[in-house]
């Protein structure tokens, strides 16, 4: 790699920048992301497994490493770097997010960081930006589905729908289901913000909800399998299995079913990891979202349609990468002097 080494200036970007910039802009973020997964297709990524940090005496939670590489070969403005994302169910019950996070970007020339952000928002914009590009693909040859349904009314699910109404989807139905009553009020209320001229259904069960929605969003805490019965799904919806662990085994070797990433999906306990250890090969996966955006794979649609996301850190770096910018366009990037010390190899 040829190129003048300096070290580069460091900024901290907080959660109220990252915030202003991807609010409003989520069909540039869609796009954002579409171009992660073509360039992620064509082979200009380094994107190794997630790092899970478990804990004994707090079984529920987790913090996750995904290191990544985007581009640089193929003319795609590259960038190195590391999401480091905590998971503790238990905050929601506090009245805060599950999920907080800090996204670090890398200079591709020297290594040296010259990012720090706030990236539970990138995360869940990434997440969304996903769902929303893969409904779109999938839906492609079957016509919008105008009855949706979320499973999960948490952030994610609010995320989710954000940027679907962005890119421009109507429903005449939203089906609404969670264990926790109060989510599903705080997401109706949400609904009701937004203006959505959807009639807003609260469905007590996972059962009604599914038979009455053609697209089904699962944005659950779900540690194991708790859908099982295939005959819930008898109408062949498009479902974005979001929280990758609702479905049982039966229900996936039953669908047609993509995947980000099939390496990293088919692993960690996911619905199609069971269904693999289950039979013992990986046939039931029919391809990834890139091979549908590219048309070497086309779905059919006498079957459930199952999108499974492992989420791919290369998709944090497009949408950290795309703030950065953004900001630095914008002359509002906050420079912290003295950050990096003993700079010279002999002083």
């Amino acid at each position: 790699m040829s190129g003048t080494r300096s070290i580069p200036s460091f900024s901290v970007i907080t959660g109220t920048e990252v915030q202003r910039v991807l609010t409003g802009d989520e069909q540039a973020v869609t796009a954002v992301v579409e171009q992660a997964y073509r360039t992620h297709g064509a082979g200009d990524t380094v994107n190794p497994p997630s790092y899970f940090l478990r804990f004994p005496d707090r079984p529920s939670a987790r913090i996750i490493a995904l290191p990544a590489s985007l581009g640089g070969r193929s003319g795609v403005d590259g960038v190195d770097g590391l999401k480091w994302i905590g998971s503790f169910p238990e905050n929601v019950e506090a009245g805060i997010p599950r999920a907080s996070a800090v996204l670090v970007l890398n200079d591709r020339l020297t290594g040296y960081p010259f990012a720090v952000m706030e990236a539970s928002i990138v995360s869940a914009s990434r997440t969304a930006a996903s769902a929303a590009l893969a409904a779109g693909w999938l839906t492609r040859d079957r016509g919008r589905p105008p009855r949706i349904g979320f499973s999960g009314t948490g952030l994610i699910a609010r995320y989710i729908h954000t940027y679907l109404a962005a890119n421009g989807w109507e429903f005449a139905e939203i089906g609404v289901h969670d264990l926790s009553a109060s989510s599903v009020e705080g997401f109706s209320g949400y609904l009701a913000r937004t203006g959505t001229g959807a009639k807003v259904v609260r469905h007590d069960s996972a059962e009604a909800l599914i038979k009455s929605s053609d697209l089904v969003v699962f944005a659950t805490v779900a540690g194991t399998p708790h859908v099982t019965d295939l005959s819930w799904f008898a109408h062949h919806p498009v479902v974005l299995h979001i929280s990758l662990r609702d479905l049982a085994p039966e229900i996936v070797l039953a669908s047609t079913n993509i995947v980000d990433d099939v390496e990293h999906c088919l692993k960690a306990g996911t619905s199609v990891h069971l269904a693999e250890q289950r039979t013992g090969h990986r046939d039931f996966v029919h391809g990834t979202l890139f091979d549908v955006m590219t048309g070497a794979v086309a779905p059919p649609a006498d079957r459930p349609l199952v999108f499974s996301p492992f989420g791919l850190g290369i998709l944090d770096l497009a949408v950290g990468k795309h703030v950065h910018d953004r900001l630095a366009a914008e002359g509002a990037l906050t420079p912290i002097p003295g950050f990096f010390a003993d700079v010279t190899r002999y002083s």
